[in-house]
């Protein structure tokens, strides 16, 4: 019995495709990820606004990325997505860094997304860059 269990478990081993996992932990991948459920998240943001309010958020391309704008009568901001050679970075419009997130394939293999050497799921990364932006004060 025992040698059965061993060779199920290293067939197991065997048959996971970690080269086509680890392929897709790219910054070009994640970064596609990320933008669309940032989209996901303004549209639910807009959503949630009451009626009339006067102001209102946007997704737009820029450069090697987007921004998510803030406009209101009299005010704009922005944050900056920017796909990197080695990163994703985050940064207010007036170009001052927030933050960076790098990728790390862990011995689980998973596709991680790190922000200051900590671990973080694509909704946390969202909120680090966004909350501000969608909740200050509004």
């Amino acid at each position: 019995m025992a040698h059965d269990k061993n060779d199920s478990a290293t067939k197991g081993t065997l048959s996971f495709d970690w080269v086509t996992r680890r392929s897709g932990c790219s910054l070009a991948a994640v970064f596609k990820e990320l933008r669309a459920q940032v989209e996901q998240d303004v549209k639910t943001r807009n959503g949630l606004r009451p009626e009339l309010a006067p102001y209102e958020f946007f997704v737009a391309d820029q450069d090697r990325g987007f921004r998510v704008s803030l406009k209101a009568k009299e005010l704009e901001m922005a944050v900056l997505f920017v796909l990197g050679e080695h990163a994703i970075s985050v940064s207010d419009d007036k170009g001052g860094p927030r933050f960076e997130v790098t990728l790390s394939f862990n011995e689980r293999g998973e596709c991680k997304l790190n922000v200051d050497g900590e671990e973080r799921e694509y909704w946390q990364v969202r909120r680090m860059a966004l909350e501000e932006l969608m909740f200050r004060g509004l």
